[in-house]
């Protein structure tokens, strides 16, 4: 685990580095949270927060990387007393047109067995976060979500 410095601002920061599998993002989440639990953050932010981040991640690699070899992520979090940014960093494909998809609810008009099994995940996404853009870098991929918060 890398440590949390904390900042003259009170700030506190926070860098995971893992892989783009599965068993990489559970281990980011993991580390994650445990490290937020320190800091004090409220469980139900928390467990908004990891929703986000499961989606993302997720995504990242089922999208991003797939169906090329897994390739590393990079979560780089500052907490600060009221606010949580997030920077999520990837060397996979870019995002169709380079932006952000919308957060559109898919159809679930129809009967229960016709509704869809995904593409909920960027209206969770949009709708979970403060404060969400994309950026790509070079050839890097940086997505960053924000989350006002409180700590207990």
């Amino acid at each position: 685990m890398v440590p949390c410095p904390r900042a003259e601002d009170g700030r506190e920061s926070i860098t995971i580095i893992g892989d783009g599998t599965a068993d990489g993002v559970r281990s980011i989440l993991t580390e994650l949270r445990q490290k937020l639990i320190a800091l004090g953050m409220m469980s139900e932010q928390r467990g908004t927060v990891e929703i986000v981040l499961a989606e993302a991640l997720n995504n990242i690699i089922e999208h991003a990387y797939a169906p090329q070899e897994p390739g590393p992520l990079q979560l780089h979090a500052d907490l600060k007393p009221d606010w949580l940014e997030i920077e999520l960093r990837d060397r996979g494909r870019p995002f169709p047109g380079l932006g952000l998809p919308h957060p559109i609810l898919p159809d679930s008009s129809g009967p229960v067995r016709t509704l869809p099994e995904g593409g909920f995940g960027w209206y969770l996404i949009h709708n979970l976060t403060d404060r969400v853009s994309y950026h790509r870098v070079a050839d890097e991929n940086h997505l960053y979500l924000g989350f006002m918060i409180n700590r207990s």
